[in-house]
């Protein structure tokens, strides 16, 4: 027998008065319902003033009683109707463009506003948008700077750690430590993709492996490191190697600027103005490589290939990012970080903070998500010869 409207809306009243604000989409789950039905019941309880109706969510005429309010940010509408979420990201940088879609998911359901800001490729580009972002009355900041050194990086801490509205770093990790230690932030953790891809090179029987990546990001540095370390301390790798994937891979003007990488052994490094990768791996005797990020992969690959080098006949490679890994042609095994999965959980991570809810003003949160390998074959096991 189907429910009297009056009474599905009277549920309705009830759920949202007692929790505050709700998503139709939750709504319609408790119900079990459509929510086009709940979105219907909504509207027209908004209308009649029984509740209130933000995008994709309904809140009640009065807050509901609980526990006293936890005082708003600067920028923030108690009645929770106040300015957008600012987002800055990099511009013209697809991997992080997947966070941002993951975040706007989640704000959009929320009924939260979002502005976008794209920093441009300069330095210091992040801290006059956010400042403008702040003096439009953004309620809350998520932001992914682009910090190509760690200089750039640590001159951004001091601004970054008192811009006085809840703010959540998505895909940086600061250095330990610093003033930017006690910010919310949300980060793939690149030292297990590295160890990803390392494992399964080692797993086809490869012992003498290069890394080819770049020294122009946050994740490049720590996949350098990561490698280095990993590579260093396993027992079935006997000889590795560290290099610039492209010429233009350093913050600098040339590989001149790149940091070296501890604990690499001789002869490995960032000298070489443009990489010869077909070349190294025949004066290493390695059989396979590693590459970050996806764009220098298939080029690289590209490369081998003008050489007479084969992959995967030849060299087995695992790329680092995996946006477009898999359309070359030779689709490349990637490690795959959760992009989409970071700007999801640092759009919620935010939206705790922004709640007022008990425990919005708790401990700091350093969330770390796992990256996963996508097998597509351009990884087999080691042949008896090498190039």
């Amino acid at each position: 027998m189907r429910e009297p409207v009056e009474l599905r809306r009277q549920r309705i009243l009830a759920v949202v008065e007692s929790r505050g604000a709700v998503k139709v989409s939750a709504l319609a789950d408790e119900l079990a319902v459509s929510v086009v039905t709940v979105r219907r019941d909504v509207e027209e309880l908004a209308r009649a003033g029984r509740l209130r109706r933000g995008h994709g969510v309904a809140r009640p005429v009065r807050d509901p009683a609980g526990p006293p309010a936890v005082p708003a940010p600067r920028g923030v509408d108690p009645a929770g109707d106040g300015g957008a979420v600012a987002l800055v990201v990099p511009e013209r940088h697809s991997y992080l463009y997947e966070t941002l879609h993951g975040a706007r998911t989640v704000l959009e359901e929320a009924g939260i506003r979002i502005a976008l800001y794209l920093a441009p490729q300069s330095a210091d580009a992040e801290r006059p948008l956010v400042e403008r972002a702040l003096a439009d009355g953004a309620r809350g900041l998520l932001i992914a700077p682009r910090w190509r050194s760690v200089l750039s990086e640590e001159l951004d801490y001091s601004w970054l750690a008192d811009t006085g509205v809840p703010t959540v770093l998505m895909e940086r990790r600061p250095r330990p430590g610093s003033t930017l230690h006690a910010l919310d932030s949300v980060c793939s953790d690149h030292w297990y993709g590295t160890h990803l891809a390392v494992e399964h090179l080692v797993s086809l029987g490869h012992r003498r492996i290069v890394l080819a990546a770049r020294d122009d990001s946050p994740t490049a540095r720590t996949v350098r490191a990561a490698f280095a370390e990993i590579a260093a301390a396993h027992p079935d790798v006997d000889d590795w190697t560290v290099v610039l994937s492209s010429p233009d891979a350093v913050p600098g003007p040339g590989p001149s600027g790149a940091d070296p990488v501890p604990g690499a052994p001789s002869g490995s490094g960032d000298d070489a103005p443009d990489l010869d990768l077909a070349e190294l791996l025949r004066e290493r005797g390695a059989t396979a490589a590693v590459l970050h990020g996806d764009v220098d992969a298939l080029m690289l690959v590209q490369r081998l290939a003008e050489s007479g080098v084969q992959v995967p006949r030849d060299c087995s490679v695992v790329a680092y990012d995996d946006v477009v890994a898999a359309l070359g042609s030779t689709p490349l095994t990637a490690v795959a970080p959760p992009r989409a999965e970071i700007g999801r959980a640092a759009a919620e991570l935010l939206l705790h903070r922004l709640s007022g809810a008990a425990g919005a003003l708790g401990p700091v949160r350093r969330t770390q998500v796992l990256p996963e390998l996508k097998v597509r074959g351009s990884a087999q096991e080691v042949a008896l010869t090498t190039i």
